[in-house]
C-alpha cells in the first residue's frame, strides 16, 4: 500500500510540522517497518495518571547494591529482564578470587566507570570507561580491576552478539572493523596456586577446582572470541537535514534485541527540522536506555548512571523543557547505550527498590 495523506500533515516526516502539532511515529519492527506519521493537538505525553502497571519507569542504578561491590567473591545484581536477556550491574572493586564461566548466555559489558585487565582463555583485554566487551557464552575469564570505583553495565542473551547489517552504507561506517581489539594469548602463568572456576548454569552456580591456573592457552584460532569496541571509535549517521530514528545508531544486534548508542553528535541545520527525538509509541520493542555521560538533552532531572524503561503500548518522547528549548541547541553532548527488547522487559525486584516511582509524572508541565 502507497503511503497515504489525510488531513493537516507535513510532506517529510520531523520536517515543517504544521504549526501548533506535535508529531508522532507510530511505528512497526523499530523503526524500520510501516509506519504512520498523526499530527496532534497536544502532546501525546500530556497524561495526568496512570492505573495498572504500564508506565514508564526510571531506576537509579547508583542506587543498586551488587554483592560484588564489597565482597570480592559476591556477583553482579540483575535489575531487569525477560526471557531473552537479564541486565545487570557490576560494582566490582577487587580481583574475582576465582575464574568464572556463564553457561546461560553470551555477554556484553559496557564500562560505564574504571579501568583494568581481564583476564580470558584467548588472552588478557584490558578495559576502560566506554569500553563494550563481547564474552561469548561458556568462555573462562576473570576480572582484574585496576581502580576501586567501578561500575560495569551488563547484558546477559541467550545468543550471540552480532555486528549490524550496515547495508549500504558499507562495512566502515558506524565503526570501522579495524578499531575492534581481540586479545594476545600470554605465557602460562604457572602459579602453583589452586584455582575455583565458578560456572553459572540455569541461574545457579557450580564450582570446579584445579591444582593450576586454568588459563593456559598458548595460541588460539578462528571467528568465535573476546572482543572489545570502545564507545569513541563509533562515528554515529548523521543528516543535516533531517532527525534520524534510533535504528541508526545501532552496535550490535542479538536474537530479541537491538543495542545501540547514542553519542555526542551536531544537529540539524534545517530551521524546520525536528531536532529532539520525536514522540512514538513502541509497538514491537521495549526501550531501555542507560545514561553514560554528558547532558542528555530530551530529558531533565536524568543524571549519569540512570536508566529508563518506556514500554511498548504508551508514548515517550522529549520532555517538555526539551521540546521547548530545541530551537537554541546545535549538538548533542550526551552518551548513551539503549537495548530495545523485542518481548516485553520486567523490572526485576532490585531494580524496583531503587526506581523513581513518580517519573511518569516528570512530562507533566509546572503551572
Amino acid at each position: 500500500m502507497y503511503p497515504l495523506k489525510k488531513g493537516k500533515v507535513t510532506s517529510q516526516a520531523h520536517v515543517g510540522l504544521p504549526k501548533g502539532t506535535f508529531e508522532e511515529e507510530h511505528g512497526r519492527k523499530g523503526f524500520f517497518g510501516k509506519s504512520a506519521h498523526l499530527y496532534h493537538a497536544n502532546p501525546p505525553t500530556g497524561w495526568i495518571r496512570f492505573e495498572g502497571k504500564l508506565r514508564p519507569h526510571c531506576i537509579d542504578c547508583n542506587k543498586l547494591e551488587p554483592t560484588d561491590h564489597k565482597d570480592r567473591k559476591g556477583a553482579p545484581v540483575a535489575f531487569l529482564g525477560n526471557n531473552d536477556l537479564k541486565v545487570f550491574v557490576s560494582r566490582r572493586t577487587e580481583p574475582m578470587p576465582f575464574y568464572y564461566r556463564n553457561a546461560d548466555g553470551d555477554e556484553l559489558y559496557f564500562v560505564h566507570r574504571g579501568e583494568g585487565t581481564i583476564e580470558t582463555d584467548f588472552g588478557p583485554l584490558s578495559f576502560e570507561k566506554g569500553d563494550y566487551i563481547i564474552i561469548p557464552r561458556a568462555v573462562t575469564y576473570r576480572i582484574v580491576p585496576k581502580t576501586k570505583d567501578n561500575f560495569f553495565l551488563l547484558i546477559e542473551s541467550k545468543t550471540e552478539f552480532e555486528q549490524p547489517d550496515k547495508g549500504l552504507i558499507g562495512q566502515h561506517a558506524l565503526y570501522d572493523p579495524g578499531v575492534i581489539v581481540t586479545p594476545e594469548p600470554q605465557p602460562y602463568l604457572d602459579d602453583k596456586k589452586e584455582w575455583e572456576v565458578r560456572i553459572k548454569v540455569e541461574d545457579e552456580f557450580s564450582s570446579l577446582w584445579y591444582p593450576f591456573n586454568p588459563i593456559d592457552v598458548v595460541g588460539w584460532k578462528g571467528d568465535l572470541t573476546v572482543w572489545k569496541l570502545n564507545m569513541r571509535d563509533i562515528r554515529p549517521i548523521m543528516s543535516h537535514r533531517a532527525h534520524l530514528p534510533p535504528s541508526a545508531h545501532s552496535t550490535f544486534v542479538t536474537q530479541g534485541a537491538i543495542v545501540c548508542s547514542f553519542l555526542p553528535r551536531p544537529l540539524e541545520e534545517d530551521p524546520e527540522a525536528l531536532k529532539v527525538p520525536f514522540f512514538h509509541r513502541n509497538t514491537d520493542y521495549d526501550e531501555f536506555i542507560f545514561y553514560h555521560d554528558g547532558n542528555f538533552f530530551s530529558r531533565d532531572n536524568i543524571t549519569a548512571g540512570m536508566a529508563t524503561l518506556h514500554p511498548r503500548g504508551i508514548h515517550h518522547g522529549p520532555h517538555p523543557k526539551a521540546l521547548a528549548n530545541q530551537a537554541k541547541k546545535t549538538h548533542t553532548d550526551e552518551y548513551a547505550v539503549m537495548l530495545d527488547g523485542l518481548n516485553p522487559m520486567h523490572v526485576l525486584p532490585a531494580g524496583d527498590a531503587a526506581e523513581w516511582k513518580e517519573y511518569w509524572m516528570s512530562w507533566m508541565e509546572k503551572k
